[in-house]
């Protein structure tokens, strides 16, 4: 079969890696000259920075995540565990609060904090452990979506509000979720599986998250498949309801059996030819709302004066992170794991950002923006250093560049809506229309990426083998042999 897929994000790659293995003739189509999406990295002054992924979780032996990666070879890359005792730390209101790793454990420390909540902390770990059960299930005899049905329809936020009297435990417990947005229509089922992923174990990959993208697409390559950089898709050719062909920027048409779209929906509904789809399918795609972006301060810091710390921060400057005003109140401090030595070359800090505080700069494109917008981005990084500073005393004095970017650079580098950080807002009381189907009303259109199922690096790797176990692909599951 030949399988064009149009994206080489994490989806797509992983998608062209396993249909390439089994023998499909696989092309993957990238606008960008560099391939992974959100896995990009990119170097400054000879250091490596990472855009989007910076740690994951459940990658231990036996963990959800090892076992999804262990057909693709990922499990073999430079991961680093980190700290068990204290692998999130959490400032609220001024306050320390560490996450363990290990339900156990983690419910332990959570207890000595909050000693009046321990039947309800206990409780919390019964559900972490259900969501996670149901995910190692996923490719059993019941479909996840309906074992998880009671998890998907219920509101997070209401959970937290009804399971917990203390209102700082419910905010200390939401403490790390700059990983999802925290919208009062989030679905249980991603906050469970998230946060109850990343107790189980959490590592970083030292050396940048282009290594996944690199990893992937040498697999695609040495299983004959083709993977095309600066070779955007403009448009289909098709014949009797499907497509035939797909034309790439440079005017070649690659003739196909099947697509699998890894762009974000919004640009594929643009591309289909009008009539392929009904327009009230189109107008339901593109009317969905879309989550939040993220500003982000990657820091390059004077050699041998910032310690590493084995661990990520995260710091609040608000009462209740449910609030929905998180910019430049609430961020997240990642250290690159040293190439060498105990200190760190590059911090990032990051929070989140909604478009309307860029759109006036939409029109611009990366590399050609005005003064003022640069103005912009270096003043809210300076809140965000300023937010930090206090808890990382030997930071600010030893900062030798700052480099940043906005919900305007993830749509100029990913394609994403808006610069949306996480995709399509998955909303508990619209299940059917917010979690897509891979399926799409053409019948040899599919679609991949975090949009269909949840995001991050466990969403979308669920989503792939998903995808390529269902008709006409068909494949055995590739985890049933591990």
């Amino acid at each position: 079969m030949k399988i064009v897929i149009i994206g080489a994000g994490l989806g797509g790659l992983e998608c062209g890696f396993l249909l390439s293995k089994q023998g499909h003739d696989v092309c993957i189509l990238e606008k960008n000259p560099q391939i992974g999406g959100c896995l990009q990295s990119f170097r400054r002054h000879g250091q490596l920075f990472d855009t989007g992924v910076h740690y994951v979780g459940g990658l231990g032996e036996g963990e959800i995540l090892h076992t999804l990666f262990e057909p693709f070879g990922l499990n073999e890359l430079p991961w680093k565990q980190l700290d068990r005792n204290n692998f999130d730390e959490i400032i609220y209101q001024g306050k320390k609060f560490s996450f363990a790793n290990g339900y156990d454990e983690f419910a332990e420390k959570m207890t000595s904090s909050f000693p009046h909540q321990k039947e309800e902390i206990a409780q919390y770990i019964k559900l972490l452990r259900k969501s996670q059960e149901g995910l190692q299930k996923l490719f059993g005899n019941g479909p996840e979506m309906s074992s998880s049905a009671e998890l998907l329809s219920r509101s997070a936020y209401q959970y937290l509000q009804t399971a917990f009297s203390d209102e700082s435990l419910r905010n200390v417990l939401s403490g790390t979720s700059l990983k999802m947005e925290l919208s009062r229509q989030l679905p249980l089922y991603i906050f469970a599986q998230t946060n109850g992923t990343f107790i189980q174990s959490a590592w970083r990959l030292k050396g940048g998250g282009s290594q996944i993208a690199e990893h992937l697409a040498a697999g695609i390559r040495s299983h004959g498949g083709e993977v095309r950089t600066s070779s955007p898709a403009t448009g289909f050719t098709v014949s009797d309801g499907r497509i035939t062909g797909v034309t790439a920027s440079n005017g070649d048409v690659i003739p196909c059996d099947t697509v699998i779209s890894d762009i974000h929906p919004n640009l594929l509904m643009a591309m289909l030819p009008e009539g392929m789809v009904r327009r009230a399918y189109k107008t339901r795609i593109c009317s969905l709302p879309n989550s939040a972006g993220m500003f982000t301060a990657h820091l390059l810091l004077k050699p041998g004066t910032v310690a590493y710390r084995n661990r990520n921060l995260f710091v609040h400057d608000r009462t209740d992170l449910w609030d929905g005003d998180g910019s430049c109140r609430s961020v997240g401090v990642h250290f690159a794991v040293p190439e060498e030595g105990c200190h760190t070359r590059n911090i990032d800090l990051f929070t989140p950002m909604v478009w309307a505080e860029v759109s006036q700069w939409a029109e611009s494109r990366c590399g050609r923006r005005s003064d003022d917008y640069e103005a912009f981005k270096l003043r809210t990084a300076e809140k965000l250093i300023r937010l930090v500073e206090s808890y990382l005393p030997d930071l600010k004095e030893n900062i030798e560049h700052i480099y940043t970017s906005t919900p305007l650079t993830y749509r100029d580098y990913t394609g994403t809506h808006e610069g949306s950080a996480y995709g399509i807002i998955k909303d508990c009381e619209h299940v059917m229309t917010t979690f897509l189907p891979p399926r799409t009303p053409v019948p040899n259109l599919f679609l991949t990426g975090q949009n269909v199922n949840f995001h991050g690096i466990l969403g979308v790797t669920v989503t792939a083998i998903q995808l390529v176990s269902m008709p006409p692909f068909s494949l055995a599951d590739p985890t049933s042999r591990i």
